[in-house]
């Protein structure tokens, strides 16, 4: 079987971009052309990759399969044709990477980007998404992976991924109705104790600061140790903890987005890769918690 490359930069690009008017902008292709283009992808691999409706685009299971797949063979295409025309290699990435985005498999990444570029300096900054995207802003980074609100950022850069957010509490965790919520979270400026006090004001519902913890692993030990509820991607679900459903008590939460933002032409070669990495990792922890029993109240 032969494939159009074109067609599955096409599909990559609605996947990533989440709509079809976005994709064209993308790739400089009508609406339609994109849509035409996804359609030969599907027949060409004999597989649906979204489920299409009249409000909505989600990936099929095959979807995130190809997608996957794609991004690697459109990046292994892209550095065979950097190598054959000999660009200037850059020695030296300026990498941000949001502490609370990839915490454990983070190692795996860098040894993976060692082997890949051994002869790239990389200068590894870890932080608050905040704190890289300014430093990104001022020139003292190249790239950084940030983790941030879906609705209403007002930040550059591209979406790889998307995940909703939940409140998570420690198993034995009995809300009480009468009391404020009892929130654990990070000290401003922190995207996710936004979200939450943003959310609890806007359906009235009392809240009060259980704990403040200075990093990730803070809120994580405090939410275990049932000192209080805080508002985090599925993914960073762990034993120890639980899901609590939607209710009055627990509205509904926006969803969170990794962005990539700094994308250099003369660093490109680097960056899809580094890309890669980032989203399969994403997507094995997603999958982790799909996997995982998750108890509610």
């Amino acid at each position: 079987m032969t494939l159009d490359l074109d067609l599955l930069r096409a599909f990559v690009a609605v996947a990533e971009s989440g709509s079809f008017t976005a994709a064209a902008h993308v790739v400089g292709r009508s609406q339609s052309a994109v849509s035409q283009k996804v359609l030969r992808l599907e027949d060409a691999l004999n597989v649906r990759v979204f489920e299409r409706t009249s409000r909505s685009l989600k990936l099929t299971h095959e979807g995130e399969r190809v997608l996957a797949a794609g991004r690697r063979l459109l990046a292994q295409y892209d550095a065979f044709i950097r190598e054959l025309q000999e660009p200037p290699q850059p020695t030296r990435l300026r990498l941000g990477v949001s502490e609370n985005l990839v915490q454990s498999q983070l190692p795996l990444i860098l040894a993976r980007f060692g082997q890949r570029f051994p002869s790239v300096q990389l200068d590894l900054t870890a932080g608050s998404s905040q704190d890289l995207i300014d430093g990104h802003e001022a020139g003292l980074l190249d790239v950084v992976f940030a983790r941030r609100k879906r609705e209403g950022s007002p930040h550059r850069g591209r979406v790889i991924w998307r995940e909703p957010l939940v409140w998570l509490a420690a198993k034995s965790y009995r809300s009480d109705p009468t009391r404020p919520a009892p929130l654990i979270m990070m000290p401003p400026p922190c995207a996710y104790r936004e979200v939450m006090t943003e959310t609890l004001d806007a359906a009235r519902r009392e809240w009060s600061v259980a704990c403040t913890a200075s990093n990730l692993l803070g809120v994580q030990a405090a939410v275990v140790g049932g000192l209080g509820v805080t508002a985090l991607g599925k993914s960073f679900l762990q034993n120890g903890m639980k899901i609590l459903p939607t209710s009055a008590q627990w509205p509904a939460l926006p969803a969170s987005e990794v962005a990539v933002i700094g994308e250099d032409p003369a660093k490109q070669f680097i960056v899809e890769p580094l890309v890669s990495m980032f989203v399969e990792v994403l997507t094995a922890g997603s999958s982790m918690t799909l996997d995982t029993e998750v108890e509610s109240e």
